[in-house]
């Protein structure tokens, strides 16, 4: 438990903030709430879209063009738009294949800090790593999460297409990635959500190691819970998938329903919409298995949860995980958890699932069919999952962990 020293007032800032997609906005929602239980002050500084904070929790919006909004995805901005000079550089960015906004926000972020010094002990920033938060820096203490290094994404990225333009693409996209090192380097004190996550981004971004702290994340057991009272179908996999994007694996998984196929009835329920006539798409059509395949697109936390209570087996089979939140929400529900040892995953699962190489549909593949042939084992495993993630992974702990750093950092600046 933390000591009862002096309360802190926490200014946390999220450039991209969905907390129903892409762990950066669960972490944002999950962290707020808990060190406020804590009895800190916590103020929010978010890009879009609206995080969903609890409302007993202060936020200041952060408004850019939003040019990555799916009801009107790379609109063309008003001229009354491109007369601020910021709106004009996201713009730029946006329109030569790049990606600013962290850039941007960042920049927008200072403005707001620039006006706030005095107000806040602590500046905590959720990967933006911009320059406005370098500059934000000297005039308040700061310090950052780094969930995983975007490098891993970027060259994964890159090796998953041939043609060259493409290739150029992709880098020219992760070109932000330059100022994220930059600005990290600057930093005192880095929070990191695993070892795994701690060791690769010492080695990309060349920041010694003993800056960091590692915190990993908790899981919200009050949103994520087994119901027993729904009966698990039989040959029903579970698999969370926010985008057409190489790091997750799901293209190694729909490799290993379509072996599973041919022995055997199976189904994959995938929580998350496909890209129109992206890879995922031309796959499931290439292996002929779209009736074995059920996207959800975007459903409510109540119809997830019961999504996992149907489900025999969640499988996570990402070449990468910074820590691995669809793991721990589908042991902390009761679900029989098979994943790989990509990242953080081990670190999470632990021994209460089964783990297999990532990219390797065929080991994949087997123990998917072990698991739903053995109704112990897989019952047994979906306990000893529902018990660590009780045990070890709770948002109270890593709130308590977060503000020793948080302590530390506020030493360090006064120092100098």
């Amino acid at each position: 438990m933390e000591t009862p020293k002096e309360k802190l007032s926490i200014c946390l800032i999220s450039y991209r903030s969905n907390p129903h997609s892409g762990g950066q906005g669960v972490y944002l929602k999950n962290l707020a709430r808990a060190l406020t239980d804590l009895g800190h002050r916590v103020h929010v500084l978010s890009g879009p879209p609206d995080p969903q904070i609890h409302g007993d929790i202060p936020i200041q919006h952060i408004r850019g063009l939003d040019l990555y909004n799916p009801k009107d995805p790379f609109r063309i901005p008003t001229l009354q738009e491109l007369a601020h000079p910021i709106n004009l550089l996201e713009w730029i960015g946006v329109s030569t294949m790049g990606f600013p906004e962290p850039f941007t926000f960042g920049l927008r972020a200072y403005h707001f800090l620039r006006g706030s010094r005095g107000r806040f002990d602590v500046v905590h920033d959720n990967q933006s790593l911009s320059y406005g938060i370098w500059a934000g820096n000297k005039l308040i203490p700061t310090i950052a999460t780094i969930h995983h290094p975007i490098t891993v994404d970027r060259n994964l990225a890159v090796k998953s297409v041939s043609a060259f333009w493409k290739k150029l693409k992709h880098l020219r996209w992760h070109s932000f990635l330059r100022m994220q090192k930059i600005v990290s380097r600057t930093l005192s004190s880095i929070i990191t959500v695993s070892e795994c996550a701690k060791k690769d981004i010492a080695r990309d971004f060349r920041i010694p190691r003993n800056r960091f702290r590692v915190v990993p994340n908790g899981i919200n057991t009050h949103l994520f819970y087994p119901i027993p009272a729904i009966e698990r179908e039989k040959n029903r996999l579970i698999v969370t998938n926010s985008a057409d994007i190489p790091l997750k694996g799901l293209y190694h998984l729909l490799h290993s329903v379509a072996r599973i196929a041919e022995k055997q009835p199976i189904k994959l329920v995938v929580i998350g919409s496909p890209k129109k006539n992206g890879g995922i798409e031309n796959l499931i059509r290439t292996l002929g298995i779209g009736h074995l395949v059920h996207f959800t697109g975007r459903i409510d936390h109540d119809v997830f949860v019961r999504q996992y209570a149907r489900a025999s087996l969640a499988v996570v089979p990402s070449l990468y995980e910074g820590f691995g939140l669809p793991a721990g929400e589908a042991m902390a529900c009761g679900v029989p958890v098979i994943s790989t040892t990509g990242g953080a995953l081990p670190e999470v699962v632990g021994d209460a699932g089964v783990l297999v190489p990532p990219g390797d549909h065929h080991a994949l593949t087997a123990a998917i069919l072990d698991v739903l042939a053995d109704a112990g084992k897989a019952a047994a495993l979906g306990r000893k999952g529902y018990r660590r993630i009780q045990e070890h992974f709770t948002w109270q702990k890593a709130a308590e962990k977060t503000v020793a750093a948080y302590r530390e950092v506020i030493r360090d600046h006064r120092r100098f």
